[in-house]
């Protein structure tokens, strides 16, 4: 039988390498980007963890359960062996500290302070809130949305609240584009960079929960397999809070881009064969959102293709 999963995603993928136009960007690496993009994930079809190349379903599950907390300090993740910030915080501490020069990008000399950033962040309290603060990315917006009068909204909880008592609005919505933050954001290159998965929806229909993502920019072959699975897992989550059946996770992308140094890997990946889609085993004793834990997910029968490594554009 063909995952549909990975056949909607290496469908676009190929799209974007085909079609797409190259372009200079941020990070000076460049890109192949098409703009407007949709995939959709039927989520009673297995759970959308792709098996063309393998997918760190343990650093997605603690990298959401971190966003829902509300925390934006890679301490967490890090002392649970999660990697996928290091580099950001990483980056702020090189350039804050006049390093970026003396120790160029993937230098041996980069990857050994790297490796000490790293551990001064898992073992020192005092290093990690001065170094491992990554501004006011997914987990702030999410949780303490902060108002012009002083008030802070709990976009998470609201969400919770309407599925429950209002599931036919079409209001529930989560956004992580704080425009008054954003802005510093942008012209302070001390954190990490705004929300790129940036608003997300959810609607509710026939029983069954869906939700929709919009995202302004999309590190295809990289970070989309994260968000899809992350994403999706929220939909479960959420659905089974508010005792609904999930349906349907949508992924919706403004610039959606392959970078120019991934493009082998994107070949290799699109030379696989999709494998069986697993499906996810969520405690059901679990009724509030902020009660998950790590220990309360299951992935069976996931067969993947060995993971396929490419750098990251920071």
């Amino acid at each position: 039988m063909k995952n549909p999963h990975d056949e909607e995603y290496l469908k676009l993928l190929r799209h974007i390498k085909e079609h797409g136009t190259d372009r200079s960007e941020r990070t000076g690496v460049g890109t192949r980007s098409i703009f407007g993009s949709q995939m959709r994930f039927d989520l009673s079809k297995g759970f959308p963890l792709l098996t063309t190349k393998k997918v760190f379903m343990r650093g997605i599950i603690h990298e959401l359960l971190w966003f829902l907390t509300g925390d934006t300090n890679i301490k967490y993740l890090v002392r649970n062996d999660v990697k996928i910030w290091n580099e950001w915080a990483y980056q702020v501490y090189l350039e804050k500290n006049n390093l970026t020069k003396t120790l160029p990008r993937y230098s041996p000399e980069w990857t050994e302070k790297l490796n000490w950033f790293v551990d001064q962040i898992k073992t020192s309290d005092e290093f990690a809130a001065a170094w491992g603060e990554l501004g006011p990315i997914y987990g702030k917006q999410w949780r303490q949305w902060e108002t012009p009068k002083g008030q802070s909204i709990d976009q998470i909880q609201n969400v919770v609240d309407m599925l429950k008592n209002d599931p036919s609005s079409r209001r529930i919505i989560v956004s992580g584009w704080n425009v008054g933050e954003i802005f510093d954001l942008i012209h302070d290159h001390n954190h990490a960079p705004p929300p790129c998965h940036s608003l997300f929806q959810f609607h509710v229909m026939n029983g069954k929960l869906s939700c929709q993502l919009y995202q302004r920019s999309a590190d295809f072959f990289l970070g989309i397999p994260f968000n899809i699975a992350s994403y999706s897992l929220l939909t479960m989550m959420m659905a089974q809070v508010a005792g609904l059946e999930p349906g349907e996770f949508i992924w919706t992308g403004a610039d959606t881009h392959i970078y120019l140094n991934h493009l082998e890997q994107v070949d290799e990946q699109l030379g696989r064969e999709p494998k069986e889609a697993p499906t996810i085993k969520i405690n059901p004793n679990v009724k509030n959102i902020f009660d998950f834990k790590f220990e309360d997910f299951e992935v069976v029968g996931y067969d993947p293709h060995p993971a396929i490594k490419a750098p990251i554009a920071v």
